[in-house]
């Protein structure tokens, strides 16, 4: 057995620095210090007898020896992950952590987990609220419900990133207020309701899209930080607001609200399950996907 086998930890570290090309990240990733990590690189380098790594810039990268001993690290660390899983998988029953935006979670998820326990009562659902792109390892977190065109350039390769279908944005207001707006150019006459100060769901794109002049760069709006937030000040004022179909159907089957043009935001609201693959409660997981999948086709008439 070759002597760099005695210290499992060197090879491990070198797996790291090598994935992210970098030693402070590597550090980051494995909780030590960026000194330890460079002391641990030097000492496998000794037993090797071979330079494992260049410095370019700020990157850390690999030599052709480098290069072979990621390749063996990699599918190794892949066989062992594997073999771990297998031995520590949990059964369908206990806990499931789930990650979504604030409005997903209010108006869409927790009124319809009831649907979900009756069908799984050995599963209990915790939900945290987050709009961010959390660390779900860090934060305990097993599924993410994510939404976005840039969801997939934002999660680690480590996790899997599962597209299920998207929604569209219309402008939402209620019924009262449909019968003042006869055209788009009474629109930019009714509060606005934005979401978010950089969404890609914006008034101002929309407007562009369907030549709607009146909205433009100096058009005043109200700025709140998530829809249901907006769905309130709709319900509750002369407010109109881009809000997409999921988000308001409840509210336009009972009467409340009403699309106030069928002229859609270029941009769709795409879905996202992000998880760790490797994540001993994958059972869990996949049910709960199913479920979330099963429902909106079933309410989108699917």
């Amino acid at each position: 057995m070759h002597k760099a086998l005695n210290n499992l930890n060197l090879l491990r570290t070198f797996n790291a620095a090598a994935h992210h090309a970098s030693y402070s990240l590597a550090a980051s990733e494995l909780c030590i210090s960026q000194a330890a990590v460079s002391q641990q690189m030097r000492q496998l380098q000794s037993l090797l007898g071979q330079q494992l790594f260049t410095r370019k810039g700020k990157s850390m990268l690999l030599t052709q020896s480098g290069e072979v001993l990621f390749l063996a690290t990699n599918n190794a660390l892949s066989v062992l992950t594997e073999s771990l899983d297998t031995i520590t998988k949990q059964p369908l029953e206990g806990p499931l952590t789930i990650s979504s935006t604030q409005a997903f979670s209010a108006i869409w998820l927790i009124p319809r987990l009831h649907l979900f326990s009756k069908l799984h009562p050995e599963i209990t659902i915790n939900i945290q609220s987050s709009a961010g792109f959390d660390d779900l390892t860090a934060q305990h977190i097993d599924l993410a419900i994510r939404f976005g065109k840039n969801v997939r350039q934002k999660t680690p390769k480590e996790y899997e990133c599962l597209y299920f279908g998207d929604g569209t944005v219309h402008p939402v207001c209620s019924v009262s207020m449909l019968e003042e707006l006869k055209n788009t150019d009474d629109i930019s006459a009714r509060p606005l309701i934005n979401i978010g100060s950089s969404s890609p769901y914006d008034w101002l794109e929309w407007a562009k899209h369907h030549g709607v002049s009146q909205i433009n760069e100096n058009t005043a709006y109200t700025s709140v930080s998530s829809t249901d937030m907006a769905l309130t000040a709709v319900l509750n004022s002369n407010s109109i607001a881009l809000i997409v179909d999921y988000l308001c159907q409840n509210h336009i089957d009972s009467g409340e609200l009403c699309i106030a043009f069928a002229l859609p935001h270029p941009n769709k609201v795409e879905r996202y399950f992000v998880y760790d693959k490797r994540s001993p409660k994958h059972e869990r997981i996949h049910v709960f996907i199913e479920w979330v999948k099963t429902q909106m086709a079933e309410e989108a008439g699917q």
